[in-house]
């Protein structure tokens, strides 16, 4: 586990909410994701793409996957009808290789004595879908996905709207992804930062560095509890 060298103070208290990306940060779902990007190119007659290069795309909804995907000369109308086969493959297929990462069930138990959300760019029915599909739901009060307000990630509405509902301020309130989508979110609403390596995007946490840095998401309830500790000895 490292600290990066960031211009914020220690942390000064407990953390009492948690949001947590979902593709690359909770659950592995490249192998599925790339399937279906790909079963979309070979619908359009287009050759597959390299697994590397389809995990750079996700992150900020499928409308971008499809963009990304199809490439510049793809048409509006194009990317439209390739969401909607994207959508409808992707639901049937979603669970096939999909499952959380190592140590993340642990962590999530060690948590639950805090708020737990999810904040994903995914479409939210599919995020409520797989959560439950891999016995995860039980972890989290709320679920929002790509499309459960007017805009995603990085924009902080999502962000705001949990801590609002939780009754959380911005210094108790933590946001833990796998992309600088995530830092981003967290920094545009004021929230602390938590990055983990093991994702879909770990390298662009080089260019948005988050507060903290994990390579499994075990690391963070004794993170937690080793400030909160220094900060009650205070």
């Amino acid at each position: 586990m490292t600290v990066p060298s960031q211009n914020r103070p220690a942390l000064a208290g407990a953390i009492d909410l948690l949001v947590f990306d979902l593709d690359g940060t909770l659950i592995d779902s490249k192998l599925d994701l790339v399937q279906s990007v790909n079963a979309v190119r070979e619908r359009l007659h287009l050759s597959r793409l390299p697994e590397k290069t389809i995990a750079t795309y996700v992150g900020r909804g499928v409308v971008t996957l499809m963009q990304r995907a199809l490439g510049s000369e793809a048409n509006e109308k194009t990317v439209a009808e390739a969401v909607e086969f994207f959508l409808e493959y992707y639901r049937d297929h979603m669970l096939d290789h999909t499952l959380p990462y190592p140590g993340v069930r642990e962590a999530l138990a060690a948590l639950r004595d805090r708020r737990l959300a999810v904040l994903t760019n995914k479409p939210v029915r599919f995020s409520q879908a797989i959560l439950a599909g891999l016995g995860l739901s039980q972890f989290f009060v709320q679920v929002y996905g790509g499309n459960s307000f007017e805009r995603k990630k990085p924009d902080p509405i999502g962000l705001i709207a949990l801590m609002h509902e939780a009754g959380a301020t911005v210094d108790r309130t933590m946001i833990v992804g796998d992309s600088d989508t995530d830092v981003l979110t967290g920094r545009n609403a004021g929230t602390w930062t938590c990055g983990v390596t093991y994702g879909l995007a770990p390298q662009t946490l080089e260019t948005s560095p988050p507060d903290f840095l994990l390579h499994d998401l075990r690391e963070l309830p004794p993170l937690l509890q080793m400030h909160l500790a220094t900060s009650t000895q205070r």
